[in-house]
């Protein structure tokens, strides 16, 4: 077994490569994140080595995901999540597109009034993902 293979991020990048598979080579992923050995790919999924942090930002765009995101997973498995709460805790957490459209759209909802989280708004909030 791989020191990180069994890591959020580890398993994350398996799923998107796995994703993107009918469209894209790991080849073509790695030359899209800039690195000259396309073997990395295969090192990255498979969990030998961390996912190098300086490559988020390429890397996500090769695998075509948000790069908050993607960093969010990449920092646990760098540090260790108790090290990467502490860094979000400091830096605040990397929001996402996704993340950011909701709080958009939440803002024009409200009328930009800054509602309160109630018992019913997070009620109806946790039914639209079926908690």
């Amino acid at each position: 077994m791989h020191p990180y293979q069994t890591s959020t991020a580890a398993r994350f990048l398996r799923e998107r490569i796995n994703d993107l598979a009918h469209r894209k080579t790991q080849s073509q992923i790695a030359a899209e994140a800039g690195f000259t050995n396309a073997n990395m790919i295969s090192i990255l999924k498979a969990g030998k080595s961390k996912i190098p942090l300086d490559r988020i930002p390429s890397l996500a765009k090769a695998l075509e995901t948000d790069p908050a995101w993607f960093l969010r997973l990449a920092l646990e498995q760098a540090v260790g999540k108790t090290s990467a709460q502490a860094i979000e805790e400091i830096y605040g957490s990397p929001v996402t597109e996704n993340e950011r459209r909701w709080l958009l759209e939440l803002r024009e909802a409200s009328e930009d009034s800054d509602p309160r989280i109630t018992a019913r708004s997070r009620s109806a909030l946790r039914a639209i993902f079926g908690k």
